[in-house]
């Protein structure tokens, strides 16, 4: 062979297809499950008597070093702990071994790459692909110096394509079930590639083969990432299913990783369309307990709160005590950052993202058809540019839109903007700051954020009953 291929075999739970008639053949069984995991992934160079001899020493150090590697006690047996790792689902990158064929660290020696999807699988519409591609295309680009642009003929750096068998690479797909996916490090021709097996089946989410997660993995390998011992890594070797897309997001150890080789991103040159809040100096990733923090938009979301900052968001839940926080290309790549303002309608289960005079809708994790859309569609009329804030009021249906000192008032069964509108912020919502951020609606309270302040103000009172720091809700 020419060149050791950087394979990722992401694999399905090998279950046991013996007959249990006896604790010697199960003991025959897992013995040869784990004779065939070390050859795989650990380098191991033996033979079935070699392998059979309990007191090999070879053998105990072997497991250990897989134990270890995966975070297991190194007890150097095969214990049931031990087997159930074994049997899990994986990357078939080896763990240790092999990889001293490739000349030092491989890495792209540029930092803007292309990649070109070649066919689809049947499995997904062809948006659907694209979109589960370039989600893990951002995942990456997001923390490094790297950008990337899509091609759609000719030869890309990364070139991505659904296959089935022997597809001309050498390593032969084996059908449902086992290799789902494989890739190549960087490098020109074959290498940065990868290839899905086409028999498995690809989902959008846990029903089956999840393909972003897949493909975000396989980048992690075309970009010159190896395996992860941290089991809370992206490039952890197991195969970790998971149930909600809107749960992921890359660890610090994938962080490290790939900035080890790139270095991470420059400090943001993006420039908004018209005048929007400020960018706050400093460190480029905010901090949520700075007393200065303010906010661009918030808005929730089935029960739970965002809080968005530049390019982030705090997620913050009635479950989990401690706010996540993310990238908002993570979860939805084609909205933009440094937001204009968020609002939830519950009776539609949307929330609208604003940023200059364009608006998009979103349920989930996916954008809407046919956003975004102009402002004034809503309404506005064509002076306004921009909108500071919003909130929906859910028990009375009405959204309220904040633009300086000024808010207009929305109906949402009639979706049209109410008449005697616009009024002064100070004649309706005294005491609150003329200049919002942002608003929102929580515990029979509306809560005004400008700057590192928010107000909180009661309507039926109609006044401040509390001026509290913004990062309040991140519990600091």
């Amino acid at each position: 062979m020419m060149h050791l291929a950087f394979l990722v075999l992401l694999c399905l739970p090998v279950c046991s297809a013996y007959p249990l008639s006896g604790a010697a053949k199960q003991e025959d069984s897992n013995r040869d499950l784990a004779q065939q995991y070390l050859e795989n992934y650990y380098n191991l160079k033996t033979d079935v008597k070699q392998f059979r001899r309990k007191e090999s020493n070879l053998i105990v150090k072997k497991i250990q070093q897989m134990q270890k590697f995966l975070g297991l006690a190194a007890t150097g047996k095969l214990d049931s702990d031990t087997l159930e790792v074994m049997r899990k689902p994986r990357c078939g990158v080896p763990d240790v071994g092999h990889f001293h064929t490739f000349p030092g660290i491989p890495k792209w020696r540029k930092t803007h790459l292309t990649y070109r999807i070649v066919n689809y699988t049947s499995d997904l519409p062809g948006d659907a692909v694209d979109s589960a591609i370039e989600k893990a295309v951002k995942v990456w680009e997001e923390v490094t110096p790297l950008t990337f642009s899509r091609l759609y003929e000719g030869e890309a750096d990364i070139m991505i394509s659904f296959a089935v068998k022997e597809h001309g690479d050498f390593y032969s797909f084996d059908g449902s079930g086992h290799s789902l996916a494989h890739a190549y490090p960087p490098g020109p021709g074959l290498y940065g590639d990868i290839h899905f097996d086409d028999d498995e089946h690809w989902t959008e989410d846990a029903s089956g083969t999840n393909l972003f997660f897949v493909a975000a993995h396989e980048l992690g390998h075309s970009l010159g990432l190896f395996h992860s011992a941290n089991t809370e890594a992206l490039m952890y070797p197991l195969y970790n299913s998971f149930t909600e897309l809107t749960r992921f997001h890359l660890s610090q150890d994938d962080v490290n990783g790939i900035q080890s080789l790139y270095g991470p991103p420059p400090a943001s040159t993006e420039e908004p369309l018209v005048p929007t809040k400020s960018v706050p100096s400093g460190s480029r990733t905010p901090a949520k307990c700075d007393p200065a923090l303010s906010f661009d938009a918030i808005s929730t979301l089935r029960g739970e709160y965002l809080f968005f900052k530049d390019r982030y968001f705090w997620r913050r839940s009635h479950w989990n005590s401690e706010p996540e926080f993310h990238l908002i290309s993570t979860f939805w790549p084609s909205l933009p950052s440094y937001l204009d303002a968020a609002y939830e309608v519950n009776s539609r289960d949307t929330v609208f993202i604003f940023k200059g005079n364009e608006f998009w809708a979103i349920r989930g994790n996916e954008v809407q058809a046919g956003y975004p859309r102009g402002i004034h569609t809503l309404g506005f009329p064509p002076t306004i540019r921009k909108i500071d804030a919003a909130v929906s009021d859910k028990e009375k249906k009405k959204t309220y839109f904040f633009v300086e000192d000024k808010y207009w008032r929305f109906d949402e069964n009639s979706q049209s903007m109410e008449q005697g509108f616009p009024r002064l912020i100070a004649d309706d919502f005294p005491g609150v700051e003329p200049k919002v951020d942002a608003v929102l609606q929580a515990f029979g309270f509306f809560y005004f954020f400008s700057g590192s302040l928010q107000f909180e103000f009661d309507p039926n009172a109609r006044m401040v009953t509390r001026i509290l720091k913004s990062y309040s809700w991140l519990h600091c």
